[in-house]
């Protein structure tokens, strides 16, 4: 039989490894994306309600 013996015996633990470094990599995909969402957020500035939107304020890039 030589090196197909060990295929049967085997193949549940490779497979169980097989999984567990699949769910490993998941995490840190989903790590590595909560770090990024978190970095990439900026706070959104809001103009002030009550005063009123002129031209200047939109066309003018320089203006913070």
């Amino acid at each position: 039989m030589g090196i197909h013996y060990d295929y049967k015996s085997t193949r549940g633990e490779k497979a169980m490894r097989k999984e567990a470094k699949r769910k490993a990599r998941l995490e840190q995909r989903k790590a590595r994306r909560n770090l990024k969402s978190k970095a990439e957020e900026p706070e959104d500035k809001m103009h002030d309600i009550q005063k009123t939107i002129t031209l200047e304020d939109l066309t003018n890039p320089n203006k913070n």
